[in-house]
């Protein structure tokens, strides 16, 4: 019965999480600023990579859990570069 259970929770915030990543394709697409396009980014690389995890828990692969790894570091230096990039106008001095 547990592991019905679990398959069900992970299954149901899998759909969740896809949701999630539809909405903030909706609002990078309909963003009236720059901001809220790169917020919606930094959402939607968040939602990939805890989809990941919970697809890598599924499956029982560690792969799942390097790319999601992968995708975090990237997630977090490709928000920093944005944002330096809307404060100042360039990203390398």
């Amino acid at each position: 019965m547990s592991q019905l259970f679990l398959d069900v929770a992970i299954m149901a915030s899998q759909l969740l999480l896809l949701l999630a990543m539809g909405f903030s394709i909706v609002r990078m697409v309909r963003g009236p600023r720059a901001q809220d396009r790169a917020l919606a980014l930094d959402a939607m690389y968040v939602n990939a990579m805890i989809l990941l995890l919970t697809l890598g828990i599924r499956t029982g692969s560690p792969l799942y859990f390097e790319a999601a790894l992968i995708i975090a570091l990237l997630g977090f230096a490709s928000t920093m570069a944005i944002a330096k990039f809307l404060m100042r106008g360039e990203v390398i001095e």
